[in-house]
């Protein structure tokens, strides 16, 4: 997978009522790559504290990066993802991911919608010669 993907980008929304070190203990299982996040500070409507974080990657941490969340794909994920990749991709052919923050912590990849962690994943675009679909299926399914 060396050298396959520009970036990665993971983020998620940090509410206040959440261990902010349950989180990054799970993300840095899940992505296997050890990185400090940029944390922006703001404020909710009622006056709670809230964090968005980010971690981004690029080069070989990337390439590392996808390949532990392509590893941690459960089957059920890895066949509900096979069908909507197409709608999961932009007009630049990166890829965007969202998994339940919850499971997450819980130890499970599953796709979510509400409150996830965020993954974008930017291509190297001279590698997509057979297309942006068959390019993400390789890497996250095995070629199917």
């Amino acid at each position: 997978m060396k050298g396959l993907v520009q970036s990665i980008e993971v983020s998620y929304i940090l509410h206040a009522t959440e261990d902010p070190q349950t989180l990054t203990k799970a993300i840095s299982s899940l992505l296997s790559v050890d990185a400090v996040p940029e944390e922006e500070r703001m404020e909710g409507h009622f006056g709670n504290a809230i964090a968005k974080v980010r971690y981004h990657f690029i080069g070989e941490d990337a390439a590392a990066a996808l390949s532990s969340i392509a590893a941690h794909l459960p089957a059920l994920t890895k066949d509900r993802l096979k069908c909507d990749i197409s709608e999961l991709m932009d007009e630049h052919s990166a890829l965007y991911l969202r998994f339940d923050k919850q499971r997450l912590v819980e130890g499970t990849l599953k796709a979510g919608t509400a409150d996830p962690v965020r993954i974008r994943v930017k291509p190297r675009v001279f590698l997509l010669r057979g297309g942006a679909k068959e390019f993400y299926s390789k890497i996250l399914f095995g070629g199917s």
